[in-house]
């Protein structure tokens, strides 16, 4: 109830001008999110002002200010109940640094599988060729590895001529696109419950393995490091993340502890797959470059120290892309999100990208 009606007017129009500033602020930047705190003051200022409305509503002598907050009181009732996705577009630098590694922290679990298969295949491989060495050929399907690791060591260091002279960007060219297809295709074998991703994992590991303790255990650890590590700090854990994109697959399918519907639970997870296999190409497209450009060059050309740090850099950058990039928790924009949205959960930042 209003006693005195200019006090009131004075004393809650700067809760509505805050109010309007709020919402021309959203209008004009149709992507800002808000953080939970501004999330709670917006719905704040929202609910006093409605109850503000529902007291005026008894004074006819003051039709413009009642009309003034029966607008105001709509703007924000839309955008806290808003649905519709407010990014126009695709913005592929908000995609990269925020949606693509928000979406790998959010399927940590798939990805730990999918480490752990395929260390498990490092092992297996590594221990086969340590027992039986016998067994090279059939472990290690390419005729430069099957070769003695001290001998092409060798032929590597003395090699005088640049026999990538004139073909490196095609030589680039096929490992980006045989790797993507190898990680399109472990990805697309999520179809199988998981079997075939597990096969494709495991397959990579016994070579990775095999190759790791036939290169040590000659002596050769140096050329090893200096040989794989630059391309391999991303090649491998790309190769993860495809996996990881199949096991997600492949948890959709089987739906454990879940009693939504298939297509339901393919769509839910649908953008995340798009996500980490578009991130997958990306880094398998930079791969290619740093083999073909500086993997295939040893000592003297390029030093093995010089190689096995830019690796050694590369790997804790995406370390630490995957892992810090992104900005907030996705559980604390879920909640402001949630917030805003009146408990509807908003589409994910996926959906956004």
């Amino acid at each position: 109830m209003i006693v005195d009606l200019q006090r009131f007017l004075a004393n809650e129009r700067p809760v509505w001008s805050e109010l309007e500033g709020m919402l021309d602020q959203l209008e004009r930047e149709p992507g800002v999110r808000m953080s939970l705190e501004q999330a709670q003051r917006f719905h704040c200022l929202f609910e006093r002002t409605a109850a503000d409305l529902a007291k005026l509503r008894t004074f006819s002598s003051e039709p413009e200010t009642r009309r003034y907050l029966e607008h105001l009181v709509a703007r924000a009732y839309g955008e806290i109940h808003e649905t519709r996705d407010r990014h126009r577009g695709f913005r592929p630098l908000h995609w990269f640094f925020a949606t693509l590694p928000q979406t790998f922290r959010r399927h940590l679990r798939a990805f730990a599988m999918s480490l752990t298969v395929t260390v498990a295949g490092c092992l297996l491989g590594g221990l086969a060729l340590a027992l039986d060495p016998e067994a090279k050929p059939v472990l290690m399907p390419f005729p430069h590895l099957q070769q003695d690791p001290a001998q092409r060591v060798a032929q590597e260091e003395q090699a005088t001529a640049d026999r990538l002279a004139g073909a490196k960007t095609t030589f680039s060219a096929f490992l980006m696109t045989h790797n993507t297809k190898v990680s399109i295709l472990t990805l697309a074998l999520g179809m199988s419950w998981g079997v075939g991703t597990v096969l494709m994992l495991f397959y990579n590991g016994v070579i990775l393995g095999a190759v790791t303790v036939d290169y040590v255990a000659a002596g050769q650890a140096r050329f090893l490091l200096g040989w794989l590590l630059p391309h391999g700090a991303i090649e491998i854990p790309a190769i993860l993340i495809a996996g990881q994109a199949g096991f997600v697959l492949a948890s959709a399918l089987i739906g454990w502890g879940s009693r939504r519907p298939l297509t339901a639970r393919l769509r839910q997870v649908s953008g995340d797959i798009v996500t980490l296999i578009f991130g997958v190409a990306l880094l398998l497209v930079w791969a290619g470059f740093v083999e073909a450009f500086l993997s295939q060059y040893h000592e003297p050309v390029i030093p093995y120290t010089a190689k096995i740090a830019f690796g050694a850099l590369e790997l804790a950058a995406l370390t630490l892309f995957l892992a810090r990039s992104g900005g907030t928790r996705r559980g604390r924009d879920e909640e402001t999100a949630s917030f805003i949205n009146g408990g509807v959960p908003a589409k994910s930042e996926r959906a956004s990208a």
